[in-house]
């Protein structure tokens, strides 16, 4: 089955048919509210006290923004724009995308959402369940854990309590809230069907919950509640062959998301660090060679940077980290995703194993060095662009070579020429690219620049 990333925020609304959805039993649960009385005066449990209290909290997004479109490569050239008397300004179209929301700081107009819902947005709208609408303020933004947090300025709002989603549990009920296909407030429920899901290539650190709550286009960035009206998760994408709901859904936790939130409204950005190493997962073969038994977890270390922090701690290749800070290591991404979402200045305790024996290393996250530049001091025509190394814990660090592309200028020389945030150049006038020294080396003293650049699961040249 073929895993596809629902760009839940940017769908378009259009649709041929919209299919019934099926009815759901109510859950006979005493925490769920007060018990409801059919036509017999015979009681009957109910949801509704609970959701009175959580929908507000729940709110819907609407954003709109201008993309580029792209255009035959002759309407770069000066002269034929010129000639035939085509306009200077870059041709663009306006988009529009829906998505969730979730109040966490009713005092200070604070809504967890999905990056990817006010991705590249002008202007965000939030309309709150009472259906009042108010524009809304970007604190800041994570793609790597696919959070954004936004703000408003409004009276009488209503927040979600959170729980501890460490403590969730496979089969706990679990209800989801948001705006699925632009219907308005939707409520769908199911229970916890998974925890702790990682690989799967949707964000650069997954650690999703997974449920058969009923997720679908326009729900990114909405709440998934226990029975408590608790806040759980945050709704982010599923699992489909088709694009519509089949009952695999994934939230990240709210601790996760907590966590990014408290450093994206100090900082506006997440800082996050690193140790200095490398790992894998352990193979049977692997595990046959380290004499491991069948079936370990795990991750074998493969590089440790010589003066990082795992140096520092006694780390060495060949080590198989066992527990993060009291947490079982299953994967490396498992190991990645502990270390990522640590703050600079934390301790790491390292439970590993080494020639059969178990011992702890304690490291200290350290501040990556980023390196990077500004397309001005390295060449005119990059003018309006930063680059920087792919770095450690990035969802790209060793998988490619290249320089990323950190950021590019709206309407600057970099973006006319059709340069995107997020490309990764992996070759300047042909010549292999692996670092910013490399890239800064190929393109010394050029007038032209062709440019071999991946986005996404394509790759292109550009021609400046």
């Amino acid at each position: 089955m073929k895993l596809l990333r629902i760009l839940l925020a940017g769908f378009a609304l259009q649709f041929a048919a919209l299919a019934p959805l099926s009815s759901v039993a109510l859950i006979p649960i005493a925490e769920a509210g007060l018990p409801f009385m059919d036509s017999q005066g015979k009681e009957l449990p109910t949801l509704a006290p609970m959701l009175e209290k959580s929908l507000p909290a729940v709110v819907n997004i609407a954003t709109s923004g201008k993309v580029r479109v792209r255009q035959n490569p002759l309407m770069d050239d000066p002269f034929f724009r010129h000639f035939f008397d085509f306009p200077e300004k870059p041709r663009e179209r306006k988009t529009e995308s829906l998505g969730s929301g979730v109040i966490v700081d009713a005092k200070k107009g604070y809504i967890i959402t999905n990056n990817h819902v006010i991705d590249k947005a002008d202007e965000i709208d939030v309309t709150l369940s009472d259906g009042r609408t108010f524009k809304a303020k970007l604190i800041g933004t994570d793609p790597e854990t696919d959070i954004a947090i936004i703000q408003i300025k409004a009276d009488k709002l209503t927040a979600l309590n959170t729980s501890n989603s460490d403590k969730l549990r496979v089969g706990d009920f679990a209800v989801a809230i948001g705006n699925p296909f632009g219907l308005g407030q939707t409520v769908t429920s199911g229970i916890v069907s998974a925890l702790g899901r990682s690989g799967l290539g949707i964000e650069g650190y997954e650690d999703f919950i997974q449920t058969d709550a009923s997720i679908n286009p326009g729900n990114s960035g909405g709440a998934l509640v226990n029975l408590h009206g608790e806040l759980i998760g945050i709704n982010t994408a599923i699992f489909s062959r088709s694009g519509g709901n089949i009952g695999i859904g994934f939230a990240i936790p709210i601790n996760m998301a907590k966590d990014v939130m408290q450093q994206l409204v100090k900082h506006g950005q997440v800082k996050r660090g690193r140790i200095g190493a490398q790992a894998q997962d352990i193979t049977p073969d692997l595990a046959q060679a380290f004499n491991l038994p069948n079936g370990a977890g795990g991750a074998v270390i493969t590089q440790v940077s010589p003066g990082s922090a795992a140096d520092k701690a006694g780390l060495k290749a060949g080590d198989i980290v066992l527990e993060i800070n009291g947490k079982v290591v299953k994967h490396s991404s498992n190991l990645r995703n502990f270390i990522g979402l640590l703050r600079v200045g934390k301790k790491v305790e390292m439970k590993i194993m080494r020639d059969g024996k178990t011992k702890t290393l304690v490291a200290v996250v350290q501040t990556p060095v980023s390196g990077e530049k500004h397309g001005k001091a390295l060449h005119p025509k990059l003018n309006g662009a930063q680059f920087g190394n792919i770095q450690e814990g990035s969802r790209l660090y060793g998988r490619i070579e290249g320089v990323l592309v950190v950021n590019v200028e709206r309407g600057s020389p970099a973006a006319q020429a059709g340069m995107r945030k997020g490309d990764i150049i992996i070759s300047a006038n042909r010549n292999k690219i692996k670092s910013l020294n490399d890239f800064k080396a190929a393109i010394k003293g050029a007038n032209k620049l062709l440019l071999n650049i991946r986005r996404g699961n394509t790759a292109l040249f550009l021609y400046l």
